[in-house]
């Protein structure tokens, strides 16, 4: 079934979602294939998973909870921090373009979603975002590096925000901080109320597996906790968490590709005359002019899927285009270039 809204692009590359092109860690099979048929029967013990994670961030155990997804974990934040609080008046503070499940989980528990327009080229909004906050402020999203732009938050920026809104939780989304190395994570234990959210989706090819974390002080991880359901992420996927981050050379050699790809796509974009945006994620945000759709089908008929952007007002006439194997980005640029020759002839 494909995913609500996305239609399922069927055969050819598959640069649309921001998956990781190359798959997960060889690791990750071979301890899902020893997994015997009474691990599977059984219900899933978290132990071995939460502290892999842990280690892995430098934190406390108590500090982190593993959810289905970070999707979930930006629902289940919602709820804790707003259905469950009983906060029927408060506002959400989105700065857009934004990725969908904000508004969703928003929209969910009944809240009003605040929107912030973005700065110059995509910039974080941070006067805006401080401007926006009120008494009724409960949550506040900050995705760094954005989804679909690319850009950075500055790390002062995070702590300005959080420090203007001691009575609401600032959400820092992470899920793609592995390809740009500046994660908020050193800076936590001085903001109780920021929580970070990070995936195993982009950089470890774990998107299948669905699970992902949110990391923050226990008092503000308490009302989340809560709220989660005990058993929600799967024994697949807490086993291959704990395979995933046994391998020490995947993700540094996935990253080099994805900061190759980068490059091989901002050069095609320069020498076809399309703007772009440089990104700190595996993704590139490029302005191919109208009708969007018609360029994104010419690319599907050479064998590779894009994403269509040109719906949200703030991004008209954009694709966004996923950075991963440097084979896979090459195929891109000749669709690209397919593409951006098919117009010129029309």
């Amino acid at each position: 079934m494909p995913i609500q809204g996305i239609p399922s692009p069927g055969t050819g590359l598959r640069l649309h979602l921001n998956e990781n092109t190359g798959g997960c860690s060889p690791r990750v099979l071979e301890t899902i294939q020893r997994l015997a048929a009474t691990d599977i029967s059984a219900y899933p013990d978290y132990t071995a998973a939460v502290h892999a994670a842990a280690r892995y961030f430098d934190v406390d155990p108590d500090w982190l909870l593993l959810v289905n997804g970070l999707d979930e974990g930006i629902l289940m934040a919602t709820l804790g921090h707003i259905a469950r609080m009983r906060a029927f008046d408060a506002e959400v503070i989105i700065p857009v373009p934004a990725f969908d499940p904000y508004v969703q989980s928003t929209a969910s528990v009944g809240a009003a979603a605040v929107r912030v327009e973005p700065g110059a080229d995509f910039a974080f909004p941070t006067a805006g975002v401080l401007k926006a906050i009120t008494t009724r402020t409960r949550l506040i999203h900050m995705n760094t590096p954005s989804n679909p732009t690319g850009r950075l938050i500055p790390h002062d920026d995070i702590a300005a925000v959080a420090e203007a809104a001691p009575h609401a939780v600032a959400l820092v989304d992470e899920a793609y901080i592995e390809f740009a190395g500046e994660t908020f994570l050193p800076r936590l234990g001085m903001h109780q109320n920021v929580l970070v959210g990070r995936t195993f989706s982009k950089a470890y090819g774990l998107a299948g597996m669905r699970i992902g974390c949110l990391i923050g002080h226990p008092d503000v991880l308490g009302p989340v906790r809560a709220s989660t359901p005990p058993l929600t992420v799967n024994l697949l996927a807490a086993a291959a968490l704990v395979a995933a981050l046994e391998d020490p050379d995947f993700l540094p050699a996935y990253a080099a590709q994805v900061t190759r790809s980068r490059e091989l796509l901002y050069d095609a974009c320069g020498r076809l005359g399309l703007p772009f945006w440089e990104s700190a994620a595996n993704f590139v945000l490029v302005r191919v002019g109208d009708p969007v759709g018609a360029f994104v089908e010419t690319m599907a008929r050479h064998g590779v899927h894009v994403r269509d952007r040109s719906h949200d007002p703030y991004t008209p006439g954009c694709v966004r285009i996923t950075a991963g194997i440097v084979e896979h980005t090459e195929r891109a640029v000749a669709a690209l270039e397919a593409a951006v020759a098919a117009r010129r002839k029309a």
